[in-house]
């Protein structure tokens, strides 16, 4: 990859990268669901956050616990494409209403992908971006696992155990 910066964690800079992170209840029943978000090529991170909000750098459910990096090498027109690509969806998704089931965050970075047609492919959807982070993405080290899965680990034992003792 020819980044322009690699990525530090600590700064939460994941430059050319999808992030992700879980929100709070949803993710602990169905682990494969969470909030996402786009980075720039400096790895400052762009979310749909709400109805008519993106933020920067400030992810509506917390630092991510994944990331996906893609290719700048795959994106006609390289880090300045990207970029405009970034910031174009940026702005469009400010003039959108806020829907979890099909207006949200992985539409804002499909978007973002469509723009800059990575790779070569203007057709990503928000079920398209979710596959690839759910069988792409990398956990941000051991913490990133854990709060992704424990949750849903214990309520699925909770719910065993209980199972089990009661029947």
């Amino acid at each position: 990859m020819a980044a322009t910066e690699p990525i530090d964690v600590r700064k939460n800079r994941y430059p050319f990268c999808i992030v992700w992170t879980p929100i709070p209840l949803i993710t602990w029943i169905f682990p494969f669901i969470g909030h996402m978000g786009i980075c720039t090529s400096s790895g400052t991170i762009r979310d749909f956050a709400g109805s008519y909000f993106v933020s920067e750098d400030q992810m509506a459910f917390g630092d991510p616990t994944k990331f996906l990096q893609l290719e700048i090498s795959k994106v006609p027109g390289g880090v300045s494409a990207w970029d405009r690509a970034v910031q174009d969806a940026s702005e469009e998704y400010k003039s959108h209403m806020h829907n979890l089931c099909c207006d949200n965050c992985h539409s804002h970075v499909a978007l973002a992908l469509n723009n800059m047609a990575y790779p070569g492919k203007r057709n990503w959807n928000m079920v398209a971006v979710c596959w690839q982070m759910l069988f792409h993405g990398k956990h941000i080290g051991c913490s990133g696992f854990l709060r992704t899965w424990a949750p849903s680990v214990f309520l699925l034992t909770v719910i065993a155990v209980i199972v089990i003792y009661v029947a």
